[in-house]
């Protein structure tokens, strides 16, 4: 099938490639004329054979808004647009009834995989009616990993990025477990090999995953991290999926807790911490350290 896809960054031009691995036609746009196959999303819509396939993979917010606003003017009744950025669920619900009025579906696309997606495949939720999802299939096919899981179609418009979300709160909790357990076996004496630990988890524990994988690769790279600064910027997601929890009255304590370590790790010298300090000399006299 034929697909335009507007976007081509880390992720987008990957996708493209992946796509195009699968045996498929894709135009590619972005506002790097050496990433583009086409100069505008005027010229990408005109290449596309109707009905229309297009992938926006734009950052969030105002840039997926603006681009979702122009191919609504470009694209006709029958077409599909399919958000496979980060943007949050609410913004799917009003992009899919602006486009309805105008009879163009709208499909949402949570993708996870990052830089290794081109060759291992992406992991795909996506939301949307089934006709609409139908037309996309092909290109899901494409794009997902090889084998039987991988790709979901999790609802109506906007559960695709609200499974994403989810998805992105449980992988900020489990970092933070990792990140907690690794400084506790760097700070003890008894144990001198904490990299080899970590290694030994990754076959027949109950704590392997990919991430622990990636957590040896780093720790191989600079085995103490001393390279790193100790900040940690947190996408938007982890606050999204924290404000859902309270707007369902669902308690999140450990996505809620590492989410919020983002933020400490923001504070070089935490004024909390002065505060907590200045309170314990206060009432029992304990040591303060001053700059």
């Amino acid at each position: 099938m034929e697909l335009g896809l507007v976007g081509l960054g880390k992720m987008g031009g990957n996708m493209r490639e992946r796509i195009r691995r699968a045996g498929h036609t894709v135009i590619g746009y972005d506002r790097n004329p050496d990433l583009a196959d086409v100069h505008s999303l005027d010229e990408l819509v005109g290449k596309l054979s109707g009905p229309r396939v297009v992938w926006v993979m734009v950052p969030a917010g105002a840039p997926t808004q603006s681009t979702i606003d122009e191919l609504a003017d470009l694209l006709e009744p029958g077409d599909v647009v399919v958000d496979g950025g980060n943007s949050r669920w609410t913004d799917d619900e009003k992009h899919a009834e602006e486009l309805a009025a105008k009879g163009i579906g709208f499909v949402d696309c949570g993708v996870s995989g990052g830089v290794w997606g081109l060759e291992n495949g992406y992991a795909l939720m996506y939301g949307g009616d089934a006709e609409n999802v139908a037309r996309v299939q092909p290109v899901f096919d494409a794009l997902k990993p090889e084998g039987t899981f991988g790709a979901v179609h999790a609802g109506k418009a906007g559960a695709g990025h609200f499974a994403k979300m989810v998805h992105n709160g449980i992988e900020y909790a489990m970092m933070q477990a990792y990140a907690e357990g690794w400084e506790l076996l760097e700070k003890v004496d008894s144990v001198t090999d904490v990299r080899e630990v970590f290694r030994s988890w990754q076959e027949g524990t109950v704590i392997r995953s990919w991430l622990l994988d990636l957590a040896v690769n780093a720790l191989d790279e600079d085995e103490h991290l001393d390279r790193l600064k100790g900040f940690a910027q947190d996408s938007g997601e982890g606050r999204w999926t924290v404000e859902a929890a309270i707007d369902n009255a669902v308690p999140l304590p450990a996505i809620t807790a590492s989410l919020f370590a983002r933020f400490s790790s923001r504070q070089e010298d935490s004024p909390q911490m002065k505060m907590i300090a200045a309170l314990r000399n206060q009432f029992g006299g304990h040591a303060v350290e001053k700059k």
